[in-house]
Formats: C-alpha cells, sequence, structure tokens
C-alpha cells in the first residue's frame, strides 16, 4: 500500500510512487508497448529531420538543412540554435566522417537539451499532496487527469478529484466517468463557484485521509485576463486551507513548492498542453508559469504530430518539468517522461 512508498521516500533521493512504479516496469513489455506508440506518434516530426542524413558529406549544407527541419518541427530558434552548435561540437570532438553518424550524435544533444525535464511526481510528503491542473480547452486537461488518476492508484495513493471544471458543458459528467473508472470519489457542484468547490474538495481530502487532491480547473487562453484571475483565485483560496500534515521525517528530501510555506497548498501545479500546437503550446507554458507558477507538465496528443520538436523550445526557453506524455486516448497512453526515450524515438 501507500506507506510502502513513504517508507522508499527514506532510501531514494527522489522518491514517489509513479518513479517507484516506473523503475520496476521499465523493462517490462508494457513499457517496450509504450515505447513503440512513442516512435510511431513522433514519426512524422522525426522523418522530416532524419532525411538531412541521408547524403554522403558532413559540410554547410547539412547544418542548414537539418537547421530548417528542426525550425519545421517547431523546435524554435534558441534551442535550434543550441542543438546546431553542439552537434558541430560533437562532430569535432568524435571526427565523425559519416552524415549517418551525425543522427546518432543530435540524439545526444537533444537527449542533454531535454534532461532537465525530467523530473519525478512527488508524492507522499505531504497529505493530501495538492495536485491543481490548469489548460486550455481542448488540450486533453480532463482526460490527462482521468489517466493521472490511474497512475496515482496504482501507485498506491488514494485520490480525490476536485470537479471545480464548472463553466464547461458537461465537464463535471466528464470527469465523474473517469472517477468511476478509476473508482474515486470526486467533490462536485451544480454550476458551483470553482474556488468554493476547490476548497471543498481539498478539506474534504483532509478530512477523509486521501493522499492526494487533483483540482480539474476550467480551460482559459492566456489572453483572457479576466479569466486567468480566476485561476488566480482558486490558487488562493486552496491556499487558505491551511499547511497539508507533513509526512516528512528528517531523511526525506525537500519536496520544492511555489508556496511561501511549502507545506500550503497546492503543491503542484500542472499545465496540460496539446503537442499538436508547437510554439503556440511554448506560449502557454509562459503565460500560465508568470500567472500561477507552475511546477510541472502534461504534453498530450503527440502521436501523429509534426510539432513534437516544442519540447526542446521549452527546455531552452521555458525549462518547466514534463512529469507525462500522452500519444493516444486509452488509460495506458499517458507515461513518464524521459529525455533519452523521447530523443531516441524521434531521431532513430
Amino acid at each position: 500500500m501507500f506507506s510502502f512508498f513513504k517508507k522508499k521516500f527514506a532510501a531514494s533521493a527522489s522518491p514517489s510512487p509513479v518513479e517507484t512504479v516506473e523503475q520496476s516496469s521499465a523493462a517490462m513489455p508494457q513499457r517496450q508497448s509504450w515505447l513503440s506508440k512513442l516512435k510511431a506518434g513522433l514519426r512524422k516530426t522525426g522523418s522530416g529531420i532524419a532525411t538531412v542524413f541521408t547524403g554522403t558529406q558532413i559540410d554547410d549544407a547539412l547544418y542548414e538543412d537539418l537547421e530548417s527541419a528542426l525550425l519545421m518541427a517547431d523546435t524554435g530558434v534558441k534551442a535550434t540554435e543550441w542543438l546546431l552548435q553542439d552537434l558541430k561540437r560533437r562532430v569535432k570532438e568524435s571526427k565523425t566522417t559519416e552524415p549517418a553518424a551525425v543522427k546518432g550524435l543530435l540524439v545526444e544533444s537533444l537527449c542533454q537539451l531535454l534532461t532537465p525535464l525530467q523530473k519525478p511526481l512527488l508524492i507522499g510528503h505531504y497529505k493530501p499532496t495538492v495536485i491543481m491542473v490548469a489548460g486550455v480547452n481542448g488540450a486533453g486537461k480532463t482526460t490527462s487527469i482521468g489517466k493521472l488518476t490511474r497512475h496515482l492508484a496504482e501507485s498506491g495513493a488514494s485520490v480525490l478529484l476536485a470537479a471545480a471544471d464548472t463553466f464547461r458543458a458537461a465537464a463535471r459528467e466528464q470527469l465523474g466517468v473517469w472517477a468511476d473508472r478509476n473508482t474515486v470519489d470526486i467533490i462536485s457542484q451544480d454550476g458551483g463557484d470553482p474556488a468554493a468547490v476547490s476548497f471543498d474538495a481539498v478539506s474534504a481530502g483532509k478530512a477523509r485521509g486521501r493522499d492526494v487532491v487533483l483540482v480539474d480547473t476550467a480551460g482559459r487562453l492566456p489572453t483572457q485576463l479576466h479569466l486567468m484571475e480566476e485561476l488566480k483565485k482558486i490558487k488562493r483560496v486552496i491556499q487558505k486551507t491551511g499547511p497539508a500534515d507533513d509526512q516528512a521525517s528528517a531523511t526525506m528530501p525537500t519536496v520544492p513548492s511555489v508556496a511561501l510555506n511549502p507545506s500550503v497548498p497546492p503543491h503542484e501545479v500542472l499545465l496540460v498542453i496539446d503537442g499538436n500546437t508547437g510554439q503556440n503550446a511554448l506560449h502557454q507554458v509562459k503565460a500560465f508559469d508568470e500567472s500561477l507558477g507552475l511546477t510541472g507538465l502534461i504534453v498530450t496528443k503527440l502521436d501523429g504530430t509534426a510539432k513534437g520538436g516544442v519540447l526542446a523550445a521549452i527546455a531552452r526557453e521555458r525549462p518547466v518539468p514534463v512529469y507525462f506524455i500522452g500519444v493516444g486516448e486509452k488509460l495506458e497512453d499517458l507515461e513518464t517522461f524521459n529525455a533519452r526515450e523521447f530523443a531516441q524515438a524521434l531521431l532513430t
């Protein structure tokens, strides 16, 4: 049960139920199946880059073609410049002469760029751990919450859902379906104030001894300033529920938080972004981070996108950790982000 993962905290530098599950299953068939899906999903992005390395020599034309391919994949100007400079350094140091071998070096460059985004979601330091989830309409926010609930439940955590998306038609019903699928409780109000629903859910999570409270907030465009203010209000109201129970021992690591008092919820503020939106996704990350202080990202809909390079742009310009990436609609189609897996799936 969940107490098992509390023990794991004392033995690991970066402990979490989610991380523990992935460490134990990385070599299992399920993970291999996931990697196959990831590679297939990123094929449209990767194929455009791979064609650059089919020539016979390494010259300025190759690097120019690679620059264009990376920009077309929405890697962004800053990340593209960094990748090209790092790649040229690796080519020179390794004395590589074959274009096909350069692709392998690009995998290493991309992996290095993306590694700061690789971070496990920490659960168990505070009870309940309150996770506030934001995102624009259509990004897959509510679906991602359902999938995240599955991950947490399979890791031994008890979860309570808060249906604070009270503006969108049928949002409460959609979240209720996910609650039923995962057999977890849900706090909701018909047309209620989203901040009030959030407050009630966190209070209920404390009273019922839940490990995690997941708060689904209404979809927002970062340009809708009055709606972004509503998100800030939800966060302020959640903070008024007071500190969560600190489960830490002297040997447990410190969990970073955007709150001045790290035990005051929300302990995580996640943004769900659609991988198909490319540079627009980066703009969303910047805007929501400035307003809410993001602690992590969930990147959805990477299956079939030609804009998978946006993760490199995020890593270079706003390196908010990517906790999960998704390549489909099924429950198992959301998995933890691994920089090397992503780089290899994209370029090999």
